[in-house]
């Protein structure tokens, strides 16, 4: 026959490895991928859709997890204690618990929790599979055990259904995650700034993206028909705005390929040409719409082109889709676009030379900078933001830990910068 001890051993060992189980389970649901299971539950796995339900009641989850590794715990203990106690007689409490500290700390505890760290995803679909029936069985003792520690909590203020601290919004939750797999090496930077272009959508507005009317090619209407063709040749655009008066009034937007139509129709003759009748109406789009809200207004009026008015109703710019697909993916050069020089300069010194109209987001996504893009849209704007002033050619300023020196300026516009980041400009320091 099997003696009582075979049989105090063999079960001290089997609660061993239900307490890691417990252990284990615990660590694993508790920072298993949340998208993975959804999207496993999605494709058909019936262990992630476990996974799922036990995280849905992450309370009774977690409260029948402690449940029943107490349990075992101190049975186990107990246990331990009855078999050494006719050995070691009155050392028995000293030997069995130091005995079991360091079984359960190693076995039970530390081990099983490793593993559930190093196999996290694949832990918590095995897990989940047992712990669904036994969370089942427990509920009734946990919701009991609940109900008692909510009472006790009240005495101290602490109140059921109160409001969660402020946590994270998904979005930003989202982002920290992707800079987190980025610095990890798991996500490439291209993916990340894509990533976060899209969640900046919602937050960045149409003036952060839109042309300005400064850049804005635009005809006038009442030009001869030879020079108003040479001016849309030269503007080098599909849609064109087309003024009456003064360049401000946009009396309607000229498609290109509806010139190129009649053109072909009338066989090339210029004669009596009128354009008005291929005039579509100009779309006005409020500065302060998002990027999100106004490509949801793309999409809805199947068009990709906008201008642009403040709050008086004045022009302020125009607005593409292509200008929020560029948010979205960095610079998207065109196939038939005139080459130009390029708005970064790398010098042999460390430093940059960047033109002043150049948007803060796209030098940042350029040189994987952080600098601010709050209150102002191009780096010369961040620079007279800070400065306060409209600075001379010469002058220095040292902002966010980025040395800036103006370079060139055109009347009242900075129009090439030279930037020192933060590494350059501690190691010029380091040598004065």
């Amino acid at each position: 026959m099997i003696s009582y001890v075979t049989l105090a051993a063999g079960g001290i060992i089997l609660l061993l490895l239900v307490s890691g189980f417990f252990s284990g389970s615990e660590t694993a649901l508790t920072a298993v991928s949340r998208g993975l299971m959804h999207q496993l539950e999605k494709e058909g796995s019936r262990r992630a859709r476990d996974v799922n339900a036990l995280l849905s009641d992450r309370e009774g989850l977690i409260g029948a997890i402690l449940l029943g590794n107490t349990f075992i715990n101190i049975l186990v203990s107990s246990l331990a204690t009855t078999l050494l106690q006719q050995t070691f007689g009155a050392r028995t409490v000293v030997i069995t618990t130091i005995a079991m500290t360091i079984l359960i700390l190693v076995f039970a505890e530390v081990l099983p929790k490793t593993l559930a760290i190093a196999r996290t995803d694949r832990f918590a679909l095995t897990a989940a599979y047992f712990l669904r029936p036994i969370v089942s069985v427990l509920a009734p003792v946990v919701r009991a055990v609940q109900f008692f520690v909510w009472r006790v909590l009240a005495l101290f203020g602490v109140r059921e259904r109160e409001e969660p601290e402020a946590m994270l919004p998904p979005h930003e939750d989202i982002r920290g995650t992707i800079a987190l797999h980025h610095i990890e090496g798991g996500v490439e930077r291209e993916h990340r700034d894509m990533i976060g272009g899209i969640l900046d959508l919602k937050d960045l507005t149409v003036a952060d993206a839109m042309t300005h009317r400064k850049n804005m090619a635009v005809i006038d209407a009442d030009q001869p028909i030879a020079q108003l063709l040479d001016a849309i040749i030269a503007a080098d655009h599909t849609r064109v705005p087309v003024w009456r008066d003064t360049p401000e009034n946009i009396v309607g937007v000229l498609n290109t390929k509806d010139i190129v139509r009649e053109l072909v129709r009338r066989r090339g003759m210029l004669k009596d040409f009128n354009i008005q009748p291929l005039l579509a109406e100009p779309w006005f789009v409020p500065e302060t719409m998002t990027l999100e809200e106004q490509l949801s207004a793309f999409r809805e009026r199947r068009s990709h082109f906008a201008l642009v008015v403040d709050e008086y109703g004045a022009l302020q710019g125009l607005i593409t889709l292509g200008d929020i697909l560029e948010e979205i993916f960095g610079d998207i050069p065109d196939e038939y676009a005139k080459v130009e020089s390029s708005d970064i300069r790398a010098l042999e010194d460390g430093s940059y030379l960047v033109h002043g109209t150049l948007p803060i987001r796209e030098l940042n996504r350029e040189l994987d900078w952080d600098l601010p893009d709050e209150e102002a849209t191009t780096i010369a704007g961040l620079v007279i933001h800070e400065a306060r002033a409209i600075p001379d050619v010469g002058q220095r300023f040292a902002f966010h830990g980025y040395m800036f020196e103006i370079v060139r300026r055109q009347r009242n516009q900075i129009t090439v910068l030279r930037i020192n980041p933060p590494s350059r400009k501690a190691a010029v320091e380091a040598a004065h």
